[in-house]
C-alpha cells in the first residue's frame, strides 16, 4: 500500500521514514508476538523520545499539535509499537508532574536518549479492583520513611523489558502513593507477555511483588487519597486512547480509499468513513488544546471506539478472502480494533458500546 500519512506535510522527513519501516514491519511483530525491541531503537534514533521531554531535561518539547500528528502517523503504521510507546509516555508524564526533583534529574535525560525504557502499572487504582476488600498491591510504611511493597500490578506493558515501572499502591489506610521502581529491585518479577487476541507483542502481563522494598526518594506522588488525580500523568479513557483508535481508523480508510480507485461500489463507503475520521480527527485536535469542542473526552472515546471496529471491519471485508489469511493488514486491523473495546475503557464508554452493538436505545 501506499497510502500517504495524515499530514505528511508537517512531519520531519525521518518520521515519515520512521512510519515507513514501521508499516513494512508490522505484520512480522503481530506474527512472531515478539518484543519490538527493533523497532523502538527506531523510534530513539528518529528522535521520537524526545518529543515528550523538556529541553531542559535534554528533549524537543514537541507541543501538542506536533505530538497529535506524530501520534497518529505512527499509529497509522503499527499499532503495537505505538501501543508501547504510550504506556512509555504514561510513565514519562507521571515523573514531570512529580515534585521529586532528583528523580527526574536521574530518569529524564536518559529517558530522552532513549537509553533507559520505562512503563507504567496503575490501571488497578481507577478500576473495580480499587474496590477489593484487600488492594492488589499494598504499600507498608516501614521506619525510614520507605514503603514494603506487597501484591501484583495486572496489567503492565513490556514491564519484562523495562528499567523502571511507575506503579501505583494503596497503603492500610487507603491512601495511595505511585512510586518509579527499578525491575531489578529483589522481589520483582515480570511476567514475559499474556497472549492476547491482538498487540500479544507488546508483552503485556502482570508483575509481582514480594516483599519489594523502595525508599521515600522513588515516591513521585502521595500518600494522598486519590493518587491519581494529583500528578498530570492523566487518566484511563483519556485522549491517547482515542487517538490510536483514530489512527488505526486513518489506516484502514486508506485501504479503503486505494482500493476504491478500481472499484467504484467502495467508494461511498470510504467517502463516508474519511468523513467520520477527519471529524474525529478534529475533535482530537481542539481537545488536545483546550479548545471548544462539539464533544468531551468520553464521547470522543465512544465515537473513536464505534469508529474503529466499523472502518477496520469495512476493509476486511472489501479484502474479501484475501483479508482472512493472517499476514493480511486488513485481519490484523480488525483484531486490533478489538483492544479498544476493553483498554482503559470507562463504564459510561462501555455502556454506550454495547447498547450500539445491540442497537438499543440509551437509557
Amino acid at each position: 500500500m501506499h497510502t500517504p500519512f495524515l499530514e505528511a506535510d508537517s512531519l520531519p522527513p525521518e518520521i515519515l521514514e520512521l512510519c515507513l519501516k514501521l508499516r513494512d514491519a508490522s505484520s512480522e511483530i503481530d506474527q512472531r508476538q515478539i518484543w519490538p525491541s527493533e523497532q523502538l531503537g527506531w523510534l530513539r534514533d528518529a528522535g521520537v523520545y524526545r518529543w515528550f521531554i523538556p529541553r531542559a531535561y535534554g528533549g524537543d518539547e514537541w507541543d501538542e499539535a506536533q505530538i497529535l500528528a506524530g501520534y497518529l502517523a505512527l499509529s497509522q503504521s503499527c499499532l503495537t509499537t505505538t501501543f508501547v510507546l504510550t504506556q512509555w509516555n504514561a510513565a514519562c508524564k507521571r515523573i514531570l508532574g512529580s515534585d521529586n526533583q532528583a528523580l527526574k534529574e536521574e530518569l529524564l535525560p536518559a529517558m530522552a536518549e532513549g537509553s533507559l525504557f520505562a512503563t507504567v502499572g496503575i490501571s488497578h487504582l481507577t478500576t473495580s479492583r480499587q474496590h477489593l476488600g484487600k488492594p492488589v498491591l499494598l504499600a507498608e510504611p516501614v521506619q525510614d520513611g520507605g514503603y514494603l511493597l506487597q501484591g501484583f500490578s495486572p496489567w503492565v506493558t513490556g514491564a519484562h523489558w523495562a528499567d523502571v515501572i511507575v506503579l501505583g499502591a494503596t497503603l492500610p489506610n487507603a491512601t495511595q502513593i505511585i512510586a518509579a521502581v527499578p525491575t531489578s529491585v529483589e522481589g520483582l518479577t515480570a511476567s514475559p507477555g499474556a497472549s492476547l487476541v491482538a498487540l500479544s507483542a507488546s508483552c503485556t502481563d502482570s508483575v509481582e511483588l514480594d516483599a519489594v522494598t523502595i525508599s521515600e526518594s522513588r515516591v513521585l506522588a502521595g500518600p494522598v487519597a486519590n493518587v491519581m488525580q494529583t500528578n498530570s500523568g492523566g487518566g484511563a479513557g483519556g485522549l491517547q486512547t482515542s487517538t490510536l483508535a483514530v489512527g488505526l481508523s486513518l489506516a484502514a480508510t486508506g485501504f479503503l480509499k486505494e482500493h476504491a480507485e478500481h472499484r467504484p461500489d467502495l467508494a461511498p463507503v470510504a467517502s463516508k468513513l474519511e468523513q467520520d475520521t477527519h471529524a474525529l480527527v478534529t475533535a482530537l485536535r481542539c481537545l488536545s488544546l483546550s479548545a471548544a469542542c462539539d464533544m468531551n473526552a468520553a464521547q470522543l472515546r465512544q465515537r473513536a471506539n464505534s469508529l474503529v471496529l466499523r472502518s477496520t471491519q469495512a476493509a476486511l471485508s472489501a479484502a474479501k478472502g484475501a483479508g482472512f489469511i493472517a499476514t493480511h493488514p486488513t485481519g490484523r486491523w480488525a483484531r486490533e480494533a478489538l483492544f479498544f473495546l476493553v483498554w482503559s475503557c470507562p463504564q459510561p464508554v462501555v455502556n454506550a458500546s454495547m447498547c450500539e452493538l445491540a442497537q438499543l436505545s440509551e437509557q
